[in-house]
């Protein structure tokens, strides 16, 4: 079973190093690691290049933004099975892909499997900040807030193939949409594994919800929308407190 790795990069240079690094170590043999660039003008693609990795294809052109990008890897991912480690984020183990793909292997009719998350800090990434225990997907949890940390989402590709790429309307809720529509809209067939695979850097761009949490808020209840359902009424509240009650996880 082949696994592709999409990593999208723009201006990456002083963390990717340790991305790039988590891969190439990974036990499992049959990886495809894709790298989509946004036309980096600094050390990105020079520190790739000169280090040990599995990379098997660069892309490096302007984009419209990260899920442009990670729909650009989509595209050209041979693998059967396709996952996304941010340029800021890197694998707990080198076991992880084993352990992904014996899931898959184990469960021919499973179409994604997702695990738990650890935001780091930036500077020191042995410190965790927030601690993200997932569970079982169960039909309606997304209304109530709850959804996979998208990080940890490994999918077959005919899922994309299927159900389509991220939608670039979205500009700040794209993997929320992506996934709504995917599990709640197409009701494909995931399994939670119970173990922590990535480690995740905050302050990334994906983690500047702050700044423009009520965009996001909104572009996650239209999600709801465009996807045929009735948008829950205390849908912010609902996203809002497992994002806080992840503080309290740390271990």
């Amino acid at each position: 079973m082949k696994v592709s790795i999409i990593t999208v990069t723009y201006n990456s240079e002083a963390h990717i190093a340790d991305c790039i690094k988590s891969v190439d170590s990974q036990w499992y043999d049959d990886i495809e690691h894709i790298i989509i660039d946004g036309a980096s003008n600094d050390n990105t693609i020079k520190t790739i290049m000169g280090m040990p990795n599995r990379v098997n294809r660069i892309i490096s052109e302007p984009d419209r933004g990260i899920y442009d990008a990670m729909n650009k890897g989509i595209n050209c991912a041979t693998g059967d099975v396709i996952g996304i480690l941010n340029s800021d984020d890197f694998f707990t183990s080198n076991d992880v892909i084993n352990s992904i793909v014996n899931e898959f292997a184990s469960d021919s009719t499973l179409e994604g499997i997702f695990t738990d998350l650890y935001y780091v800090s930036r500077n020191n990434p042995d410190r965790i900040v927030r601690y993200w225990v997932s569970s079982s997907f169960k039909k309606g949890g997304f209304f109530k807030g709850w959804h996979p940390p998208h990080p940890t989402l490994y999918l077959k590709r005919e899922v994309y193939e299927k159900y389509g790429n991220f939608n670039l309307n979205f500009s700040l809720a794209a993997d929320t949409e992506l996934m709504l529509r995917f599990f709640e809209k197409h009701n494909i067939r995931t399994k939670y594994l119970p173990i922590t695979t990535v480690k995740m850097r905050l302050g990334g761009t994906s983690n500047n919800y702050l700044k423009n949490l009520r965009k996001q808020n909104l572009q996650c209840i239209n999600a709801f929308r465009v996807n045929g359902f009735k948008p829950p009424l205390l849908y912010p509240i609902y996203r809002l407190l497992p994002k806080l009650l992840q503080f309290f996880k740390r271990i």
